[in-house]
């Protein structure tokens, strides 16, 4: 029963292992219903991460993120039966040209989804070293205060183009900062520009990622933090679960401490991406039906006595 919609494997993704047929066997290996399959989307030369630059050119991540999508549709066809595989990506929103590479990417294949990610602040990695962060600090003045609402106004701005169905690691911005587990509300501003875009992800019936990943990077609580999650549930707002692994090594990983998170916040239930893009007219992505689990359902599921 246990879900996850957001994955990466060593085959798409630099800073990943494994390929992504080994990544889809031990989904079902560990019993899981649904495992979306989301690489990052290409970049320009610009944006490269240094473990791109010296075996990659703009062209070639265009292939590799087609390549991506083509292995992508047999896996899910090969595996029919056996597990529900979405196909998705997870985008990046650094510079105004970011907007026209989604776009190219979603008017060349049919993806089921987009997690709307925000991995820079200012052009710079906020999430990838200690020393990237600190400089998008000094450029956003010099404070994780002044960072974070940078950090927030880019989410909205990313949120206002796409309209993503799923809102990927939505605090992010708490990882490198110098008091993680300290939350948003210690800063007015800060919450302020949360509340204001956890407004318009309910606004266009988005979902908000429960990404357990911050719990493998030392977080006390995942992304996003419980003070969000409580507000976002008094909004009426909806959750998924993702694992965001980087290879087999991560499939599910800390998900009972994220099931217990989820009990702490009172959130009655998940919700499940379909494979098959829904959008209508006025979504600006593509779009998925959900289907729902109960808490109660999920929590009696035999995966959690598999998976200790």
């Amino acid at each position: 029963m246990p879900y996850s919609h957001h994955s990466h494997s060593g085959q798409f993704c630099a800073h990943a292992k494994n390929t992504l047929e080994e990544v889809v066997q031990t989904a079902i290996a560990r019993g899981f219903q649904s495992y979306a399959l989301t690489e990052h989307m290409h970049r320009e030369k610009e944006d490269f991460y240094p473990e791109e630059e010296s075996d990659y050119t703009e062209e070639g991540l265009v292939q590799l993120t087609d390549a991506f999508y083509a292995e992508a549709v047999r896996l899910r066809e090969t595996y029919t039966g056996q597990i529900a595989l979405p196909v998705a990506f997870e985008t990046e929103w650094i510079r105004p040209s970011t907007l026209g590479l989604i776009r190219s990417l979603v008017a060349k294949h049919p993806y089921d989804f987009l997690i709307g990610s925000v991995h820079h602040v200012h052009t710079v990695p906020i999430d990838f070293d200690k020393a990237t962060y600190q400089k998008a600090r000094e450029i956003a003045g010099g404070t994780d205060e002044r960072l974070f609402e940078d950090y927030f106004d880019s989410q909205y701005e990313m949120l206002q183009a796409l309209q993503p169905a799923i809102v990927g690691h939505f605090d992010l911005i708490r990882l490198m900062s110098d008091e993680p587990n300290a939350g948003l509300r210690r800063f007015e501003g800060v919450w302020t520009k949360a509340l204001r875009n956890l407004e318009y992800i309910i606004s266009y019936d988005g979902v908000l990622e429960l990404n357990s990943a911050a719990l493998r990077k030392g977080l006390d609580e995942p992304y996003p933090c419980l003070e969000v999650c409580e507000k976002f549930l008094r909004m009426g707002g909806r959750f998924s679960m993702s694992d965001d692994s980087h290879g087999v090594e991560q499939i599910g990983t800390n998900y009972r401490r994220l099931l217990h998170f989820i009990q702490k916040a009172s959130i009655p239930d998940i919700h499940i991406a379909d494979c098959g893009p829904q959008s209508g007219p006025d979504r600006r992505s593509p779009t998925p039906k959900f289907s729902s689990v109960s808490i109660s359902q999920l929590e009696k599921h035999a995966f959690w006595a598999a998976n200790p």
